[in-house]
C-alpha cells in the first residue's frame, strides 16, 4: 500500500506541475479563464483574482510602454 501512495503523490505532483505557469503572461492568461468561465456561469467573482488581474495588466502595459519609449529612443 505505501508503494501505491507514493505513485499517487508523485502522479499529483506532475500534475501540479504541468498545471503551473511559466510565466506572468500564461499566468494572466489562466486567470482570464478562469474569470471568463465564472462570468459566463453568472459566478461571483474572486476579489483576489481580479485585483491580481489587473495588477499584472499594469504591469504588461507598464513594460510595454517602457520598452516602446526605448525603441524611440534608440532610432535618434
Amino acid at each position: 500500500m505505501a508503494f501505491e501512495d507514493l505513485v499517487t503523490r508523485i502522479n499529483l505532483l506532475f500534475a501540479e506541475m504541468e498545471n503551473q505557469p511559466e510565466d506572468a503572461h500564461e499566468l494572466l492568461e489562466q486567470i482570464h479563464l478562469e474569470l471568463n468561465q465564472l462570468r459566463a456561469t453568472g459566478q461571483p467573482l474572486p476579489e483576489d483574482l481580479v485585483r491580481l488581474e489587473k495588477r499584472l495588466e499594469e504591469e504588461f502595459e507598464a513594460a510595454a510602454s517602457e520598452a516602446a519609449d526605448d525603441d524611440n529612443g534608440d532610432s535618434d
